[in-house]
């Protein structure tokens, strides 16, 4: 199902509240005209429109507030959530909103850290996503780099957690592959292992579908464990694993 059909729909069959259930009602607005909403699937409707709305106007709010969501941004939406070529114009469309709209960014921070407080993972999984979008033009400016940090701490994670999600979206040569995984350089071989293994089971796609994910989220957790498995190639040759 497209997930603009999940949003009409939720919009119909939700009383989902908060500055996402009300961009999710402006939303659905522009979308009800031309379509009927779909039936709500999966195991967590719900928290698979919050996760993929609460995204977009977080996007949306780190974005250059030049009144214009440039191309960039949107392909690199676009790339997180395999939007269809003919959906990206609506895309486009729930920037403009989120940015026009009164709420600041750290309300809709705040209800998703409420809606995913028992599932870090996910909202690990939305700072991916942001990182992603602020690498749009290839580089995470410094102003992008405190938004997301401010997210990162209405989120509830430390700062050292952030450095560690941070690590990730680095280009590869120049990233602490330690970092990466979380880990000091003094880690012991046993750790750096024991940690591998960890990261690898709590972010395969079956485990996380297991646990109710949104397939954005699912695909968000591909990207990362991609980065997992090349800075743990890195530290095998260096530490001769």
């Amino acid at each position: 199902m497209s997930i603009w059909g999940k949003v009409v729909g939720a919009a119909a069959g939700l009383a989902m509240g908060g500055p996402i259930g009300a961009l999710v009602g402006a939303v659905a607005g522009h979308f009800a005209v031309d379509r009927g909403g779909e039936a709500l699937t999966g195991a967590n409707p719900e928290a698979e429109v919050a996760f993929t709305i609460g995204v977009i106007a977080l996007g949306a709010k780190m974005a250059k507030a030049d009144g214009v969501v440039t191309k960039d941004e949107i392909d690199a939406f676009k790339e997180v959530f395999a939007i269809p070529p003919e959906e990206m114009k609506n895309v486009a469309r729930v920037f403009n909103l989120a940015k026009r709209d009164v709420a600041g960014y750290d309300a809709y921070a705040r209800q998703l850290a409420n809606l995913f407080k028992d599932k870090p993972d996910v909202l690990e999984n939305v700072l991916d996503g942001l990182f992603h979008i602020a690498k749009a033009d290839n580089v995470v400016h410094s102003s992008e780099l405190e938004y997301l940090k401010s997210v990162s701490g209405i989120f509830g994670f430390e700062e050292r957690a952030f450095e560690h999600i941070r690590a990730r979206h680095v280009a590869l040569e120049d990233s602490d592959p330690f970092a990466v995984l979380g880990l000091e350089r003094t880690a012991t071989d046993d750790d750096i292992k024991r940690t591998y293994r960890r990261l690898v089971r709590d972010n395969h796609p079956d485990v996380l579908i297991g646990r109710g994910m949104p397939p954005e989220a699912i695909e968000i957790a591909n990207r990362k464990l991609a980065a997992i498995n090349a800075a743990y190639d890195r530290i095998e040759k260096e530490r001769g694993l």
